[in-house]
């Protein structure tokens, strides 16, 4: 006798990313579904590119596989008639889609062979070794699924220096490792495009009892995705191309390297504040905390959150500078001089309930501290100061 399916077992189901269906009756035999379900896999390759997939060896083997499908259904007068209903692209009329011509120097079969693909005896519907889980399958059409940046003239600078601090060795890409690396400001490369993730929301727990969060990725082609943490997680596991993009990490001021008589004397620090504070919150990845400490950042940030000079809250480290050789005391004074015009007027109670002016933090965007650390390199930097209605630096 055969057991029933328990609650248990479905939601051990849905955590494997198995969806689980009441089995319809006499609805549809197995090759029917096989046909609808191999028909929407190419819609979603029409959506997603905007064109019917090609024949070619130059193509994804997933594309050349569509490609024979697609020929196949548009053949069968039963899958037509079956798919009428659901071919809202009109995929199924040849004449409305330019394509390649079907290459006559390979079999199908042979051709499926090559693709990893069984060909359905008597047929012709094919059936592949490896059917991604029903969750996966969402996650992809997520990550996949995007509108136009509406506001990415704001989001274009950031861009435009993230690539220049790419090409001059500014940040490096690296594997994509850990779902912590994931978080507000971060940027990544997946799917053959830079992402941003420009903001993140509450962290929940999902039904399978994991940590998520919804983010608001923007992309470098100016469009954008409303996607999960987990959903952007996966898609950089699995893209063999994709990458972390690591902060912005200059060399040692004033010169290349360490030379071997070359003293340290510490370290300028920009840090970004996870307050909760009103003016913090609605212009987070602008407000940054600018300073110079001689001992290790980790130590100089630990307790911040007891702290009137981190506002009372957690940060995150977003950039470093080493100094060599250098009175970090005056360069302090000369950096914050230099962003005078955009210091932070915010007042907050420490905590025993004493209002409190801190006076190193600044309204900028990083790339404008990455400006003034290169014109702390090449000794300019008493010529500039910032100005705020141009986010940049301007000469005295």
């Amino acid at each position: 006798m055969a057991k029933a399916f328990t609650d248990e077992d479905d939601a051990l189901l849905e955590e494997l990313g198995v969806e689980v269906e009441a089995k319809r009756q006499g609805s549809r035999t197995p090759r029917e579904e096989r046909i609808i379900a191999g028909f929407e896999e190419i819609q979603r390759f029409v959506a997603e590119h905007g064109r019917a997939p090609l024949h070619g060896e130059d193509r994804d083997i997933f594309e050349r596989l569509y490609a024979v499908r697609l020929d196949r259904l548009r053949e069968l007068d039963d899958a037509r008639g079956l798919l009428a209903s659901l071919d809202h692209q009109a995929l199924l009329n040849a004449e409305a889609w330019q394509g390649a011509p079907i290459r006559d120097d390979m079999e199908d079969d042979e051709l499926l062979a090559e693709l990893g693909v069984d060909a359905e005896a008597g047929n012709g519907i094919t059936a592949l070794r490896h059917v991604r889980p029903a969750a996966e399958k969402r996650e992809a059409e997520e990550v996949a699924s995007r509108e136009k940046c509406e506001d990415f003239a704001r989001f274009k600078p950031l861009f435009e220096r993230l690539q220049k601090d790419l090409t001059t060795g500014v940040r490096e890409t690296r594997p994509f490792e850990l779902k912590a690396e994931i978080q507000q400001g971060s940027w990544f490369i997946v799917g053959g495009q830079k992402a941003h993730v420009a903001e993140m929301g509450e962290v929940f727990t999902n039904a399978q009892g994991r940590t998520d969060a919804r983010l608001r990725v923007i992309f470098d082609n100016g469009t954008e995705s409303n996607m999960l943490m987990r959903s952007l997680q996966r898609a950089l596991n699995k893209d063999d191309a994709g990458r972390r993009i690591t902060e912005p990490v200059a060399g040692p001021l004033f010169s290349g390297e360490k030379g071997q008589d070359d003293q340290a004397t510490g370290t300028i620090y920009v840090l970004r504040s996870k307050s909760d504070h009103p003016t913090v919150a609605a212009h987070r990845d602008l407000v940054h905390k600018i300073g110079v400490t001689t001992m290790s950042v980790e130590q100089r940030i630990a307790g911040a959150r007891l702290q009137p000079t981190f506002l009372m809250a957690d940060v995150e480290v977003v950039a470093t500078y080493e100094l060599f050789n250098i009175n970090q005391t005056k360069l302090e004074g000369l950096i914050h001089r230099v962003f005078d015009p955009a210091r932070l007027d915010i007042e907050i109670k420490d905590r025993f309930g004493n209002p409190v002016v801190p006076r190193e933090w600044f309204l900028t965007p990083l790339f404008a501290v990455d400006e003034a650390v290169e014109r702390i390199k090449d000794g300019t930097i008493t010529s500039y100061i910032y100005d705020p209605a141009m986010a940049r630096l301007r000469k005295r």
